[in-house]
């Protein structure tokens, strides 16, 4: 398929999973769109803002690869050429361990013009929207946002160091590694500190599970809970019970 469309990269990030949580920037440009390669974490109401448009899935699903990165890669640029407006749809922010930098490099080598929209990071939207701050006065003054699974497909050393800090911790991709991670903050005698697992964040299919760093592998099989989801570790995690409460009270109100 030949157009007269101009070729042009637009990489948007889709948000933590709740459709309304894609911001206005992106859901205007989407619906400029020739062609949208969308991944996994992407909440497919999201895709109907670009009903003209050719929708690609390019995501992993159950361990398996629809496109490896080399391929999406090259797709970017051959949709671009042939079909105009290419939309690059990734869940949350993705220049926060989305790759999303490396596609645009590549295309703006290929001579493809390309732009960057940002999302909402599911690192900051999942916990705040189960009543969790990343940092509260007299508790936490920082916050590390760490991959659980590096390039070599190893737990992050930084968890390690985080696990030594005051601050709180939210790691993502971390759910096959939990047992190494509970493990680095036993290690520091934090056995009692509080543990939130939030899978499927904003969403309708969210589920959370509450605990510390001694009970949360249990209450994750218990519960079921595996990916996608993100693991908070920090003494903020005990003030979702006390924002629940007065958020409960002032609505019974």
């Amino acid at each position: 398929m030949q157009t007269n469309n101009q070729p042009k990269l637009t990489l948007i990030g889709a948000g933590p999973g709740d459709p309304d949580l894609l911001t206005v920037k992106g859901m205007k440009t989407l619906q400029t769109a020739d062609v949208v390669l969308y991944d996994a974490l992407v909440n497919p109401k999201i895709l109907e803002y670009a009903p003209q448009a050719e929708c690609i899935f390019v995501g992993k699903r159950k361990g398996c690869y629809a496109y490896q990165q080399d391929q999406i890669n090259e797709l970017i640029v051959s949709r671009a050429k042939s079909h105009g407006h290419v939309v690059r749809l990734k869940g949350g922010d993705p220049f926060v361990f989305g790759r999303g930098s490396e596609e645009l490099e590549f295309a703006l080598s290929k001579g493809i013009p390309a732009e960057f929209i940002p999302g909402i990071s599911s690192a900051l939207a999942v916990p705040a929207s189960q009543n969790i701050p990343l940092t509260q006065r007299g508790t936490s003054e920082s916050f590390w946002v760490i991959t659980g699974t590096t390039k070599e497909h190893k737990l992050s050393k930084d968890v390690a160091l985080a696990a030594k800090s005051r601050a709180t911790v939210i790691i993502l991709m971390g759910m096959s590694k939990l047992g190494e991670i509970v493990s680095l903050f036993k290690e520091q005698h934090k056995n009692q500190m509080p543990v939130a697992i939030i899978q499927n964040g904003t969403t309708t299919y969210e589920q959370i599970g509450i605990g510390t760093v001694d009970t949360i592998e249990g209450i994750v099989r218990e519960h079921g809970l595996s990916n996608p989801a993100i693991i908070v570790i920090g003494e903020v995690v005990r003030e979702r019970e006390i924002l629940t409460k007065v958020k409960q009270t002032v609505e019974a109100v």
